[in-house]
């Protein structure tokens, strides 16, 4: 493969604004992919991006900002009350259809992104306010608040705010114990593994 990988991102929250490059640089190092360009995403609403023609608006418009040779796209929005089993392969399918030259993945956080930080919560014990020891629930991705949860279990006197703390706990979190134990983030590590090959 010739020259830098491209990831561009698609997301509808600000802290994912810097969580997610942190997340996918830590993913291609891990894979032993050095060379990698990720552009700043691309933020849509989640009503936006589910409404008819908003996400094939949004990978139209990545597509010919930032994808001219390898690489692809990927799309990461929460699930919040929907099934990502159904809302998944149905954005993916839109997706494709808008850009099919393209290699795309879309990734459901189930039920949001945070629940990923709670299946990774013994690697997070007494980082950014946390209590030490840092125990798991039992189900990461069937807590309704995962934000709430994190602020639950500060002991600095603060809230878990997505937009100071997501990119900083992105950097923190062990991938391995949250691939575990939140299915979700598996999908979006195996996606963005076969992004940087170029789709194989």
């Amino acid at each position: 493969m010739s020259g830098p990988v491209t990831i561009a991102s698609i997301v509808e929250g600000h802290g994912e604004m810097t969580a997610v490059p942190e997340l996918l640089r830590r993913i291609a190092y891990a894979s032993g992919i050095w060379e990698v360009r990720v552009p700043e995403p691309q933020r849509v609403p989640r009503g936006s991006m589910i409404a008819p023609g908003g996400i094939e608006a949004a990978v139209r418009k990545s597509a010919a900002l930032h994808i001219t040779g390898p690489g692809g796209i990927l799309v990461l929005i929460d699930a919040d009350k929907d099934c990502p089993a159904a809302l998944g392969p149905a954005l993916l399918s839109r997706a494709r259809e808008a850009r099919g030259d393209k290699e795309i993945a879309v990734v459901i956080a189930h039920k949001e992104f945070e629940a990923w930080f709670l299946a990774a919560a013994k690697s997070l014990s007494g980082r950014r306010g946390l209590i030490d020891p840092l125990e798991p629930p039992p189900d990461p991705e069937g807590i309704r608040d995962a934000k709430g949860w994190l602020t639950a279990h500060k002991i600095d006197g603060t809230s878990y705010k997505e937009t100071a703390d997501q990119a900083a706990l992105a950097a923190l979190f062990d991938l391995e114990q949250a691939r575990g134990g939140a299915p979700s983030f598996d999908k979006f590590c195996r996606d963005v593994e076969r992004l940087l090959r170029g789709g194989s």
